[in-house]
């Protein structure tokens, strides 16, 4: 990973790029990445009863900085929930524009076989924009039937500490069973095992470009 100095995470919805792939975005922080995360959806139109309807966005924004994301790397963009298939050319003009401006050592995005339209969407277009950039893409396990573990990112506790305290910001999402810290923490040791080590986040590998 040394030569990856210009990290840029693309999140569908808020948190995804957290709950994907958090922990690795706290080690490479730690170490000096220029990390980007972008956000295409608020998904205000699913904001539970009673709460601002940009409370996500104000959420995602203290969670990356709990990562050690600087607020000028976040760039958040308002696409309706549930529906970006539907300008996923839209998509894809911001995804080159992010190319242009950022030139990304590296990519993370979702996984092309996860069921979330949105996910799916986002994934597809990132294979168009950032075609000659490495690209690994983190896992959602409630979303996802087939996903390969053809690379690890080795973490440590400080770092799933991180992830979870980032996950936390979310006070909106907090009834959701994945943003249980056991749960997270448990998923981190489970991939962790897969390698022999404490900890890990599991990547499925698109393109490696040493």
């Amino acid at each position: 990973m040394a030569n990856k100095r210009r990290i840029l995470v693309l999140a569908p919805h808020t948190d995804d790029g957290e709950l994907g792939c958090g922990a690795a975005i706290a080690r490479f922080v730690e170490q000096g990445a220029e990390v980007h995360y972008v956000a295409f959806s608020t998904a205000k139109e699913s904001v539970p009863a009673g709460l601002p309807e940009n409370i996500l966005e104000v959420e995602v924004r203290e969670a990356t900085r709990r990562l050690g994301i600087l607020p000028e790397n976040l760039h958040v963009f308002g696409y309706t929930v549930r529906k970006l298939s539907y300008v996923r050319q839209d998509i894809l003009e911001d995804m080159v524009k992010l190319r242009n401006a950022l030139s990304p050592d590296l990519v993370l995005m979702p996984s092309r076989n996860d069921l979330h339209q949105d996910h799916s969407t986002v994934a597809s277009e990132a294979l168009r924009a950032f075609k000659n950039t490495s690209i690994l893409a983190y896992e959602l396990p409630w979303n996802t039937i087939d996903f390969s573990t053809q690379g690890f990112v080795v973490v440590e506790p400080r770092h799933v500490d991180r992830k979870i305290e980032a996950l936390a910001a979310y006070g909106s999402q907090k009834m959701r069973k994945y943003m249980d810290p056991e749960y997270v923490r448990g998923w981190a040791r489970t991939r962790g095992v897969q390698i022999g080590r404490d900890f890990a986040e599991a990547f499925e590998v698109i393109r490696w470009i040493l």
